[in-house]
């Protein structure tokens, strides 16, 4: 039996913000030379908020440098704009290849633009790449919902 290949182009992270694993970065680092062994264009959606989000962004960045031979793109994707996107601006062009804010969120409450933002992510994305080790809480509402929408979710949290 041959094995089916799946082609993946658009990744996104969802994870809680506190991060209790030793391995996490080696984990994350295998889960993303997996992943971009499908395909040569990719796009990591990250929301950017907690030290999950961090750890996935520094391991894409390491990937970019590994494999430059592959068109990787790093996007931050904010909920609503901030000040802080001004004021810091060489921080984020440094560390982001683009900084989107959905149309879809213009004019959103701020209290429910994050999980509107996560939604957005989780529907253009064509696998999510998860730490969720409690069923409560925003991370965890985001695999949900990939979960209904038929998206892949690789819980790097499950092999603890």
């Amino acid at each position: 039996m041959r094995k089916q290949v799946i082609y993946l182009a658009v990744c996104t992270f969802a994870g809680h913000r506190e991060v209790f694993s030793s391995s996490i970065e080696a984990d994350i680092d295998c889960a993303l030379e997996e992943i971009i062994q499908t395909d040569d264009d990719f796009i990591f959606y990250s929301g950017g908020m907690g030290e999950f989000d961090k750890k996935c962004e520094s391991a894409v960045r390491r990937i970019k440098r590994t494999h430059p031979e592959r068109s990787i793109r790093l996007v931050l994707v904010l909920p609503y704009l901030t000040h802080e996107i001004n004021r810091d601006k060489e921080y984020f062009e440094a560390y982001y290849d683009d900084i989107v804010v959905p149309t879809e969120l213009m004019g959103v409450h701020y209290k429910v633009a994050i999980k509107k933002r996560n939604r957005w992510m989780v529907d253009r994305a064509d696998v999510v790449l998860a730490y969720i080790y409690r069923d409560f809480g925003g991370a965890f509402d985001t695999t949900r919902y990939a979960y209904r929408m038929g998206k892949p979710v690789l819980n790097l949290a499950g092999k603890e």
